[in-house]
């Protein structure tokens, strides 16, 4: 009896919490901030992890990081990226014959599953990045510390039962939090949540997300106490003319951008033209990125090491064309040949270096620009990474917490609108969007339009279809369905199949001299025009407008045409409008947005 009572007694505690969690506002706020310090410590124990490791595996001597290209070992280099690409791909194999279901990433999951992670599935891809990036490829570990942040955060949303709207905000605040503290940015955090995970702002969004941010940034520096991504001495005044040349260089970042994500793509389909199983191919892949390490050591890694060493050391324009080149065919090779990670550090320093190859160019033209060289990798770095994660303002704010200088944030700004705008309207994709494309996934941001899947015709039909035998006759119908009971009925075979509808005002349209042997087979029309149970109501609006009729049957499926219900268009578009005003008011955060304005009476 003890045991009962107090198992009712926590059942009780739970359901208070969850209603507490799931209606309050400042209580939210409150697990965002607590779970956000969790991912910043946890992203601080891997970043620290993943150096520990570089340094092992390479043999690296100093202080310097594997992407430095400084003291790396060549015999390790020779190892260890196609040994760590065999064991991923033999790893890859195994855990798809144990869990053949792909991974749902955070812009996935907002998108089309209402925030939903599986934690299990995003364990298994931070491990794969996890290796990737200790096999010392040009990947990054941002993929897997979003991934960890967003699914924890999602867990907890899961386990209180969020609403859809605010389980969509707890993957942003804890993909927002790791960013936060990998590149100990609160401000670039937060906005990465808002464009490329949330797929908006929004006032509703902005306490979640700012408090696991903040908090996670906080951990980091009490845990690890981070240098800065990069440090740049004091600026030269800039000419307002000059932030044309920003404009320029964000033009030509933006043909660049494109480049580095189509070429993934253009590795991956060429390693799949090699006749070799697929569990070798990272293993090839690691071989071709030893192979151009043994000359430009400074394509290993995610490039974070290296991109401070553009700004401390002088490097002639040869060798960053050479380095510009060949750390875009590492990344494409790294990526396309199956290792885990993403572009986002790699974008970096590809836009760094961008940057720095426009800058040597234009001074050759005017030397005494020469000055302005740290700016304009800075517009560089900030424009390509913007037009190849997608997500324009979250580079802007990085570039400003690592200077602190508004006058260069500006001419970065000027830069990212070109190149992310002209990326949006030339390509239509960021990497992640593009990489969803290639899989037959339909979907370009991490707007909700998982709804619209949930929205289906078998949950707005009615089940109450009238409907007849084609072998009825014309007399039995006209007792059936007298003038002004009904406007259709549904014909259907001896077997039960759909046959066609009935209009039934053309039961009463003349008195054919055959009475006795018209039967519902020969009032029955368009029988290949139907409702399947599983299809979305945009389907179904578009179906009515298309076809300009007024009900549709619903089948269960082609093959079993047997009528389960019926829907008319005029549900359907109330029913779909109900929903679009819903979506907004929670994304909003109002709750009478689209009241009628009545005073209360």
């Amino acid at each position: 009896m003890d045991i009962r009572l107090s198992a009712l007694g926590q059942a009780r505690r739970f359901l208070l919490l969850q209603g507490r969690l799931r209606s309050n506002e400042p209580t939210q706020i409150f697990v965002c901030a607590v779970f956000g310090a969790l991912v910043g410590a946890l992203i601080s124990g891997l970043h620290k992890l993943v150096d520990l490791v570089h340094a092992l595996a390479f043999n690296l001597s100093g202080t310097f990081t594997l992407s430095t290209g400084i003291g790396v070992d060549p015999m390790r280099i020779l190892i260890v990226p196609a040994a760590g690409g065999l064991v991923l791909g033999i790893g890859v194999v195994v855990m798809r014959r144990l869990r053949p279901t792909e991974v749902v990433d955070p812009i996935e999951a907002n998108a089309l599953h209402g925030g939903r992670m599986s934690m299990t599935d995003s364990l298994r891809l931070l491990i794969a990045t996890f290796w990737s990036n200790a096999s010392g490829v040009a990947v990054g570990m941002e993929a897997g510390y979003s991934q960890l942040g967003a699914a924890i955060l999602a867990k907890v949303g899961q386990y209180f039962r969020l609403r859809r709207p605010d389980q969509r905000i707890f993957v942003g605040a804890g993909a927002g939090a790791a960013i936060a503290a990998a590149f100990d940015a609160p401000l670039a955090g937060a906005f990465y949540a808002f464009e490329l995970i949330i797929g908006g702002y929004s006032v509703r969004a902005l306490a979640p997300v700012a408090a696991a941010t903040l908090s996670a940034t906080l951990v980091e520096r009490a845990i690890v106490h981070p240098t800065a991504l990069f440090f740049v001495g004091p600026f030269p005044a800039i000419p307002s003319w000059f932030y044309l040349m920003f404009a320029l260089l964000g033009a030509a970042a933006a043909g660049y951008s494109v480049l580095a994500m189509q070429s993934v793509t253009w590795a991956e389909r060429l390693l799949r033209r090699l006749p070799l199983p697929q569990w070798l191919r990272p293993a090839i892949g690691g071989a071709l990125v030893a192979a151009m390490a043994l000359v430009v050591p400074q394509v290993l890694g995610s490039g974070h090491g290296a991109i401070q060493e553009l700004f401390d050391r002088d490097l002639g324009l040869i060798f960053l064309l050479v380095l510009l080149v060949t750390k875009l065919v590492a990344s494409a090779i790294s990526l396309g040949s199956g290792f885990r990670g993403g572009m986002f550090s790699s974008s970096l320093l590809l836009g760094c270096l961008f940057g720095a190859v426009f800058g040597q160019l234009l001074t050759l033209i005017a030397p005494g620009l020469a000055g302005q060289q740290a700016v304009l990798m800075l517009v560089g770095m900030a424009s390509v990474a913007a037009a190849v994660i997608g997500s324009p303002l979250t580079m802007v704010f990085l570039v400003l917490e690592g200077t602190d200088n508004f006058p260069v944030t500006v001419g970065v700004m000027a830069g990212v609108v070109v190149a992310s705008t002209i990326v949006r309207l030339a390509f239509g994709y960021s990497f992640s969007t593009w990489r969803f494309h290639q899989r037959g996934i339909g979907i370009r941001s991490a707007h909700d339009i998982g709804w619209l899947a949930d929205l289906t015709v078998s949950r707005l039909m009615r089940t109450d279809a009238k409907t007849v035998p084609e072998t009825t006759p014309l007399a039995e119908l006209r007792e059936r369905f007298p003038p002004g009971s009904t406007k259709r009925a549904f014909v259907v075979s001896e077997s039960g199949e759909y046959a066609g509808s009935l209009d039934v005002a053309a039961l009463y349209d003349e008195m054919p001299s055959d009475l006795a042997t018209q039967t519902a087979r020969n009032f029955a029309k368009e029988g290949d025009l139907y409702l399947l149970s599983y299809e979305n109501v945009r389907t179904a609006l578009a179906r009515f407008e298309d076809k300009e009729v007024e009900s549709l049957p619903v089948l269960e499926s082609p093959t079993d045409k047997k009528v389960i219900g019926y829907l008319s268009e005029q549900y359907a578009l109330r029913r779909y409008n109900q929903e679009l005003e819903r979506r907004r008011t929670a994304e909003l955060g109002e709750r009478d947005l689209f009241s009628t304005g009545e005073p209360p009476r």
